[in-house]
């Protein structure tokens, strides 16, 4: 086996790449969750907010999820369907919800990683609410 010359190099270079790759694992901008849907509701993500947005979802659960949009001008349209274990990239635009409907009987899990306007709202609304929640 060789010995390298200056061992301490070595050493200071590997202590270096851990470093630099420690700081880019730990900064990953965006929300981050561990989402849980109920049975027959439907989780609202953004909505009147200025910039467009996107999630990287992943179904950990045991059954489908659907993602559809709801643009500011109003509407509805469907977009997605993850079966469990699958992945996708969703982008929204600026204004428009993000509509996670649970259609089945049973809990669904997903984790989210959200970027680009992250400054959304957030809530829960019964399956098949077209049209905004307005808060009094």
């Amino acid at each position: 086996m060789r010995t390298p010359k200056h061992p301490g190099t070595w050493l200071l270079l590997l202590t270096g790449l851990l470093f630099v790759t420690g700081l880019l694992a730990a900064r990953q901008p965006g929300l981050h969750s561990d989402l849980l849907i109920e049975p027959g509701k439907q989780f609202v993500l953004g909505g009147g907010q200025p910039g467009a947005f996107k999630v990287e979802a992943r179904n950990v659960g045991k059954v489908p999820v659907e993602f559809k949009e709801r643009p500011r001008g109003g509407g509805i349209f469907g977009r997605a369907t993850l079966a469990p274990g699958q992945r996708a990239t969703l982008r929204f635009l600026a204004g428009s919800s993000a509509l996670l409907l649970n259609p089945s009987a049973q809990t669904a899990n997903l984790n989210l990683h959200v970027t680009g306007d992250t400054r959304l709202s957030m809530g829960y609304e019964p399956n098949g609410t077209l049209e905004a929640v307005r808060k009094p």
